[in-house]
């Protein structure tokens, strides 16, 4: 919408509030209500002043002013509200120059596609993101002094072939790694699923379709592409519906990568493509019909992956999925079709559907520093040739262990993660869309959850320790 259809939609429809929505650097969507007689063509222009020093990552208390910009293209709806409200996403800037504010995600996202329009090698960046859910009936977690632990349940969880309930138990679940995809009644899920989609439709989203994914109690919708920072808004838009949909329908929703042990846990998938001109820069003759750029587009990916696993794999939970054994994609190797490593070519037939698969982000990620940091890893690529090797065209699930020593891997664990982006962000400070200062604020809340979780004893280690 222009800031005349937005007024106007307002006037006609008669909206009652306009909800102002950011996003943190952890990549939760925050969000303030205003009421709509407020909103005029000078809040549109003038923006919305807050205190960010209420914001983890942000500012101290007392450089706490900031302004909050109202991006109207991306107005919608809100369909869960009793009274009538807009939704609108803002960027974050500063009060007294109007420049975008440093530590703002949405910020260097918009920085993102502008760099890669500089640079002359293409002016559209396109992210098609597949993110994965859980949807439990109920979830408990302590972390006391004396007291951790969690317990999750759900009707529809292959654990509870056996439970009695006060209806009768039917019987029919999806066993473990068993849920892709079995149609109804193994798979419970079709009618919250659908409603999810076709409430993101509603609000504007491009959106293709649902289905149960391989763990139990796992779920995908799909996400049709977009340019970077409009897809990073219906990323937060398709989190939002998701928990929203599970909420009313009594249940919890996460994008937790790996909340239950034992069975696949929750990815990202992202794909993307650059354009130039209104022609596809990836297709080409090179092998999978790739272009010279998408290969080093690839080169990287993969040189970069371990830098960029701070930002597409950024909880210390995202580890725990990121291990052999649960089509987990640890293995810097890219192939066409293939599945087993972190990189690959889906097969198509049409030259404007080429495009690159990064399988290791999780949904964890802050989407626009994850979309950005994609992006500049593989501009890098481009603009120094980084040649990817050869392919790797076989099951790197079974090779045997002298072909996997040669393969190098992604991380293993947050904290090195945080080692390798220290060691590797140059990349990421190209044309000023990622700078020190805000690479610096968000390690240094990384290393805040990397210190809690590593000086939390675990139930594990009573089990394996206390009667040593």
């Amino acid at each position: 919408m222009s800031k005349s259809d937005v007024l106007k939609t307002i006037a006609d429809e008669d909206v009652e509030y306009v909800d102002i929505r950011f996003t943190d650097p952890r990549g939760k969507l925050q969000h303030v209500t205003v009421m709509s007689d407020q909103v005029d063509e000078d809040f549109l222009d003038e923006g919305f002043m807050f205190d960010g020093s209420s914001i983890a990552g942000w500012k101290s208390i007392d450089q706490s002013d900031m302004k909050l910009m109202p991006d109207t293209d991306s107005a919608y709806m809100d369909p869960f509200f009793a009274e009538k409200t807009m939704a609108v996403h803002c960027s974050v800037v500063e009060p007294d120059t109007g420049e975008h504010y440093e530590r703002d995600p949405r910020g260097t996202a918009e920085k993102a596609e502008a760099y890669l329009k500089s640079s002359g090698i293409g002016d559209t960046a396109y992210f098609g993101p597949e993110a994965e859910f859980f949807l439990f009936d109920d979830v408990k977690y302590s972390v006391e002094m004396n007291k951790v632990g969690y317990e999750i349940d759900a009707i529809d969880a292959s654990w509870n072939t056996d439970t009695d309930y006060e209806m009768g138990n039917m019987g029919h679940r999806p066993g473990v790694k068993g849920g892709y995809f079995p149609v109804p009644p193994i798979d419970d899920g079709q009618d919250i699923r659908s409603e999810m989609l076709s409430t993101m439709k509603r609000m504007g989203m491009k959106v293709d379709k649902h289905h149960h994914e391989v763990a139990s109690c796992q779920h995908e919708l799909g996400l049709i592409f977009d340019s970077l920072t409009t897809q990073g808004d219906h990323l937060q838009k398709y989190k939002y519906v998701i928990h929203q949909v599970a909420h009313a329908y009594g249940k919890s929703a996460t994008f937790m990568p790996k909340p239950i042990a034992g069975d696949n846990g929750t990815g990202m998938h992202v794909n993307m493509s650059i354009w130039k001109d209104g022609k596809p820069l990836f297709a080409g003759d090179k092998y999978a019909d790739l272009s010279d750029e998408a290969l080093y587009y690839i080169g990287g990916l993969l040189k970069h992956a371990k830098a960029l696993n701070a930002f597409t794999n950024p909880s210390t939970n995202s580890y725990k999925r990121l291990i052999p054994g649960f089509e987990a994609p640890v293995l810097r190797a890219y192939s066409a079709r293939n599945r087993s490593g972190c990189v690959r070519i889906p097969w198509t037939e049409s030259p404007k559907a080429k495009r690159v698969e990064a399988r290791f982000p999780d949904p964890s990620a802050n989407p626009y520093l994850c979309f950005s940091a994609l992006l500049m890893a593989g501009l890098d690529g481009i603009k120094n040739k980084i040649d990817p090797g050869e392919p790797m065209d076989k099951d790197l699930y079974d090779l045997p262990p002298e072909e996997l020593e040669g393969i190098p891997t992604v991380c293993a664990s947050l904290r090195e993660a945080m080692d390798e982006l220290e060691a590797d962000m140059d990349f990421l400070l190209a044309g000023d869309v990622f700078t020190r200062d805000q690479i610096e604020g968000y390690m240094q809340l990384k290393w805040e959850e990397i210190y809690a979780y590593e000086h939390t004893p675990h139930p594990m280690e009573f089990k394996m320790y206390y009667s040593c």
